[in-house]
């Protein structure tokens, strides 16, 4: 019996031990990044396309040809294919001339498609339903690499009545193309032959460069990386290494690293938005705030005067029946005191409330969900938040980074 107790005992502590490491794998892994997520290869990115071109076939809501480009380029387009405008005035309101823009990937092999976005150049009011005309693409060097053309799509839609009124929604004078462009010219990348890899950190820091080094090395046997500055791996690979560099790459950029970063609170004073990073931690300090409204009332009143009364008010009945009939016999009318006018008088009613809050002590956060505790024990708005977050910093009892936006 103790035997069995002893081993059941065993077999008890060796499940908790198990647990208590496959918590820790977990932990460790949901908290690692691959190193493809985190930073690029050096010298292997994308590249930017640019070219000037006309959409046509729009419902009278392209450019006033009266502007000089879109004349100019209508003109040219018209003789390129074999028809002559001089001496004529053009007048269409079907065509629009625009910019568009790709990014051209890298190792794109010709005849491969690519996205194309196109965006009005004159006074177009709507590109919708209109068609792209052959555009060269051009990179930075001058050079053809894509020519786009096609229908364009446009996530919107506005219409206009005679009398002016209009309904519109979203941006229609800007819109796109898939797979809208050909690509017509490579870039060269020549993988075969080189002896370093450089690894740039999209956001450097010293921390995550020493572990992306160190997990190189620990991972991959025919390469050495070591960390050159906070956005930088250099990784030299050996004799054996170089034979198949894709591979090797493809290696490389699947290996985790856990992502450290700086401490960093980010405040939206626009929509009262918070955002807090991992490592943001307060000391303890304590805090009162309490919010002072003023609430102001106005109210029109309208003082109404008395009818109009005769001037013999205030003397008897039988006096002023006698002055009456004097009068009448004189001719003369009963004489009427004068009378007032209706007026409109303002009235203000002014009300100041304050919050009666005392101190409350925000204790020292160790992590994130502690700080988040305390500053959520204040009850306070965002937008009131932000206010406190700046003075704690100011206090210098944040230890954090405060990103106002």
């Amino acid at each position: 019996m103790r035997r069995i107790k002893k081993m059941k005992k065993n077999m008890a502590l060796k499940s908790a031990f198990f647990f208590l490491l496959l918590t820790v794998l977990l932990l460790s892994t949901a908290e690692a990044a691959r190193i493809k997520d985190i930073a690029s290869i050096g010298g292997i990115r994308d590249n930017q396309l640019i070219g000037y071109g006309l959409v046509v076939g729009l419902a009278g809501t392209g450019d006033d040809v009266k502007n000089g480009f879109t004349r100019e380029t209508l003109s040219n387009l018209l003789i390129r294919q074999g028809l002559s405008t001089r001496d004529r005035i053009l007048t269409s309101k079907n065509i629009a001339a625009v910019m568009v823009t790709a990014q051209l990937p890298p190792f794109a092999k010709i005849g491969s498609k690519i996205d194309v976005t196109v965006s009005s150049l004159g006074d177009a009011k709507s590109l919708q339903g209109g068609t792209l005309l052959m555009t060269p693409l051009r990179g930075a060097d001058g050079e053809i690499y894509a020519v786009a053309q096609g229908g364009v799509t446009v996530g919107g839609f506005s219409a206009a009545g005679v009398s002016g009124s209009s309904v519109s929604k979203n941006h229609t004078t800007a819109g796109s193309i898939a797979n809208g462009a050909l690509i017509e010219k490579e870039l060269k990348y020549d993988l075969a032959g080189i002896q370093r890899i450089s690894v740039n950190l999209f956001q450097p820091d010293f921390t995550t460069a020493t572990r992306l080094a160190a997990s190189i090395n620990g991972k991959v046997n025919a390469v050495e990386a070591r960390a050159v500055d906070s956005g930088s791996v250099l990784i030299d690979m050996k004799k054996s290494a170089r034979s198949d560099v894709a591979s090797l790459v493809a290696l490389i950029e699947n290996i985790e690293v856990a992502v450290d970063g700086p401490a960093v609170v980010v405040l939206n004073e626009r929509t009262g938005t918070v955002v807090m990073g991992e490592n943001v931690r307060i000391s303890t300090v304590a805090v009162a705030h309490g919010n002072l409204s003023i609430q102001i009332r106005e109210e029109q009143e309208v003082s109404q005067p008395l009818p109009f009364a005769p001037a013999a008010t205030g003397r008897s009945e039988v006096a002023a029946g006698r002055s009456e009939r004097a009068d009448a016999r004189r001719g003369g009318g009963t004489m009427m005191a004068p009378g007032g006018q209706t007026v409109v008088t303002p009235k203000s009613e002014v009300g100041v409330t304050e919050e009666k809050k005392g101190l409350l002590v925000v204790p020292r956060g160790v992590t994130i969900q502690d700080v988040v505790r305390g500053l959520n024990a204040m009850g306070v708005s965002p937008r009131d938040l932000i206010t406190i977050l700046q003075a704690i910093k100011a206090a210098g009892a944040l230890q954090a980074d405060l990103k106002i936006m």
